[in-house]
């Protein structure tokens, strides 16, 4: 349950359109529904802004969908990452308007859209192996409500690249910044602009990159001012500091 919801309430409370009890009835289940396994934090909305999001993998798919489940009958809007094919199978099945994004592993239900920002987020890849993270950072932005913008494949190799979309990147509000292999275009472009830069190792590249350790270092160790690092693959975490950062 968002804040609106509870505005919503309020105010049928004081206009005399509904009784103590029903309200009483409605707001039963904050702070938290506990359904055995999960114990879902329906107040997370009211303190950060949005509700929370369902985190599929290494969780079963009767898990994942007795969640999703419990919060459509929140009526709020649902957002789960790290999703099978299977779980996307299941979630659809009883709710067929949820959106599922394959590339990014994602699934997401509107029950009513959010105001969109006029400041933009633009998320950059250094290459096309880097579009799943990046996917996944796209559908958490737009679900939180900003404009969003994309721009793949400007990594270091082809310097020249990126400079053709430069002006574009510099209109934003922030940018996410995704690459593999030595993750260096985190730290070209925060040496070419003057908004906050959110950096996100991937996993992508060959054995002496760890599965993304050596890109994490890399970034995390960048002369360039200012470059924020989140966890390696983390698309999500990326873009909702990011939506932070836009909305303000």
């Amino acid at each position: 349950m968002n804040k609106t919801a509870i505005q919503r309430i309020l105010e049928a409370i004081e206009k005399g359109e509904m009784k103590a009890e029903d309200a009483l009835r409605s707001l039963q289940d904050l702070p938290f529904t506990d359904i055995g396994h999960t114990k879902i934090d329906n107040h997370r909305s009211l303190r950060n802004g949005y509700p929370e999001v369902i985190y599929g993998e290494y969780k079963s798919l009767q898990q994942v969908v007795d969640i999703f489940q419990a919060m459509l009958n929140k009526q709020s809007n649902i957002l789960a990452t790290r999703i099978s094919a299977e779980m996307a199978a299941g979630i659809t099945a009883i709710c067929p308007t949820a959106r599922h994004n394959p590339i990014a592993r994602t699934l997401f239900y509107e029950h009513e859209p959010l105001p969109e920002t006029e400041s933009t987020i633009v998320i950059v890849t250094a290459g096309t192996a880097d579009l799943p993270v990046a996917e996944e950072a796209k559908v958490t932005a737009l679900a939180l409500g900003n404009k969003v913008s994309l721009i793949s494949d400007v990594g270091v190799a082809g310097i020249h690249r990126l400079f053709a979309c430069i002006d574009t990147i510099r209109q934003a509000r922030v940018v996410i910044v995704i690459a593999g292999m030595e993750g260096a275009l985190a730290s070209v472009i925060a040496g070419l602009v003057e908004i906050p830069v959110i950096a996100v190792p991937t996993s992508v590249g060959y054995g002496a990159s760890f599965g993304g350790l050596s890109a994490l270092l890399a970034m995390l160790t960048s002369c360039a001012n200012g470059v924020t690092v989140v966890n390696i693959d983390n698309g999500f975490g990326a873009a909702f500091a990011a939506s932070q950062i836009n909305h303000l």
